[in-house]
């Protein structure tokens, strides 16, 4: 028995749930990938499959083999891609998702030292805020700001940067900054409203975590929009160092209390159990490159 072989009809059964759709991708006869999944199963002494008329179960040491597996599959497959990459030019149409001020701001800037190292990648991106399902939408890759929830992602760490508290100097000279966190609910606080915490601030650098929950007239689900209303000298708001690094360098507005701040992962994301092309693998190294060399971007892990 091929083991390789057998390990990979036994991984499509478990994520298709049937042996006949298995049978069909690899031109084969459901009475062959049945008997290479028993095989396997005698091999190893013992069941991996609860086999039904309709659908099919692993038993608990078969999902234990299936995590294991689905690790082993994707090695061998990135190595067998490598190989067969040696030598040959990128090319095709490249989908990537971003969001969208971190994409206008970071990345869109970058993209033409991209295509001028790689003519022949049509690269199409998406900017929106949106949480797409990249295997429905046929994207090769996202670029997520914040913790991932999608287990089912396979995720290449680019960065980090930090949540902190800013308003303006004409906010702050008519509204004394705060010197805790309970203080800001003395403030006018402009919330992200896409934010999955909703209105409340954490300050997850502080032992015990810290959380207040922000109170104002505003809220919006762009930066841009929170950042004009700061420059408006209306209040205070949580806002990524990214996003207003170059307004706190000029003096348009200011950060308060400096010890609390939430800091999150820069992620690139991409299906898993699936061949990583050459052309996604140049665009991953290439971000990964040039935001290691961005100095408000480069804090990994």
């Amino acid at each position: 028995m091929d083991m390789i072989i057998a390990m990979r009809s036994f991984a499509r059964v478990v994520e298709s749930g049937s042996f006949s759709d298995v049978a069909r991708e690899e031109s084969t006869t459901q009475a062959t990938i049945s008997k290479r999944v028993a095989a396997l199963e005698k091999d190893l002494g013992t069941q991996l499959l609860i086999r039904g008329s309709r659908s099919h179960s692993l038993t608990e040491t078969g999902k234990l083999y299936y995590d294991r597996v689905v690790n082993i599959l994707h090695e061998i497959e990135e190595a067998e891609s490598e190989v067969r990459a040696a030598g040959v030019t990128p090319k095709g149409k490249l989908r990537v998702t971003l969001p969208s001020m971190f994409g206008s701001l970071y990345v869109a800037p970058l993209i033409p030292e991209f295509l001028s190292s790689y003519p022949e990648i049509q690269l199409d991106l998406k900017f929106t805020e949106k949480m797409l399902n990249l295997v429905e939408e046929g994207v090769d890759l996202a670029i997520r700001l914040g913790n991932l929830e999608d287990s089912s992602l396979i995720a290449r760490p680019l960065g980090s940067d930090d949540l902190i508290l800013v308003s303006s100097p004409g906010y702050l000279a008519e509204h004394p900054a705060p010197l805790h966190p309970s203080e800001l609910t003395n403030h006018n606080c402009l919330v992200y409203s896409l934010s999955s915490e909703g209105a409340t601030w954490s300050f997850t650098n502080q032992k015990p975590d810290t959380s207040v929950r922000a109170t104002g007239n505003f809220q919006c689900d762009t930066g841009s929009g929170l950042l004009e209303m700061l420059l408006a000298d209306t209040g205070i708001a949580f806002m990524p160092r990214w996003l207003v690094g170059k307004h706190l360098e000029s003096g348009q507005l200011v950060q308060v209390l400096n010890q609390y701040y939430r800091r999150y992962p820069i992620n690139a994301v991409y299906p898993q159990n699936r061949y990583v092309p050459l052309k996604t693998r140049c665009f991953l190294d290439f971000m990964t490159q040039k935001i290691k060399g961005d100095s408000m971007l480069n804090n990994i892990g």
